[in-house]
């Protein structure tokens, strides 16, 4: 199939997509790397009257660091967010959450932003930002507002973002450097949607485990932060002993869905092995 007949605008620049996309109302679709949207355009799951191309707008690629965040534009490919030496660097997290990301063809034209907004349950970089506490900002013709990740996600290829409104850029608490992070999945290929990833972030203070972040996806319809768990581990000792418990408490609370690639005894399996493997490497890098 081929998409339905639409109306294409490229802006260029912020106020004028904006603009754009105000004047278009319900009826407008922003394109940003077009990795997700055109094929859902294509089978026509989505039939907007206007594309509004933003892909190229060069005011939202850039990674810098601001004080103690490092903030990421909305249109910043993934393969520049993978390959940045500020990103390993100042959050180490999102480098290791994206080794996962995609095929090396869709991470060249695929873009932080779009794959936030479009949030697919089976994507990396949205447990990533929920895990890391970061801040979206986002614009409309109206002025601007921040958002905490954990708020931005509603559900399924759902986020809070309205008609009018662009993400532009996401800023990231930079990492202590002895912070202990983790992130680890299982796809049927590298490259592929998650069949279920799990990633982690603690720091360790005294032998104990302190502001624990813990989560998952590939496990429902939506970003599974397992906050029982994350409470089961706060303030124990960084060993075997805690973390089976913490695992048990995630392994219950868990609610996966059987589907095409993994029924639900398999998802529940690999949560354990993920999640061992991932509080492990957290342990060993915050010691």
């Amino acid at each position: 199939m081929k998409p339905s007949s639409f109306e294409y605008i490229r802006p260029k620049t912020v106020d004028e997509a904006l603009a754009s996309l105000d004047r278009a109302g319900d009826e407008g679709k922003l394109l940003s790397g077009g990795q997700s949207l055109i094929p859902m355009m294509n089978l026509r799951m989505v039939q907007p009257e206007v594309l509004i191309d933003i892909g190229r707008l060069e005011e939202l690629d850039f990674i810098r660091v601001e004080g103690d965040e490092l903030v990421i534009g909305a249109m910043t490919c993934h393969n520049t967010v993978l390959h940045s030496p500020q990103v390993a660097e100042h959050c180490p997290l999102i480098a290791e959450g994206y080794q996962f990301v995609a095929h090396h063809a869709i991470r060249n034209r695929g873009t932080l932003g779009g794959s936030l907004s479009h949030h697919d349950p089976a994507s990396e970089m949205p447990l990533v930002a929920t895990l890391m506490d970061a801040v979206l900002v986002i614009r409309s013709i109206d002025g601007e507002r921040r958002v905490p990740a954990t708020d931005f996600f509603v559900d399924t290829f759902e986020t809070i973002l309205e008609p009018n409104e662009i993400l532009t850029e996401i800023r990231f608490p930079c990492q202590a450097t002895e912070e202990g992070f983790g992130f680890d999945e299982v796809s049927q290929r590298k490259g592929d949607y998650a069949i279920v990833a799990v990633g982690c972030r603690f720091s360790v203070s005294r032998g104990a485990c302190k502001n624990v972040r813990f989560g998952m996806v590939g496990v429902g319809t939506d970003i599974k932060r397992i906050l029982v768990a994350e409470l089961a581990l706060e303030g124990q000792p960084a060993n075997e002993e805690s973390f089976s418990k913490a695992i048990d408490v995630a392994v219950q609370h868990a609610r996966p869905d059987a589907d095409i690639h993994a029924d639900i005894p398999y998802k529940l399996e690999l949560i354990e092995v993920l999640a061992n493997r991932v509080l492990s490497a957290a342990a060993k890098r915050a010691s």
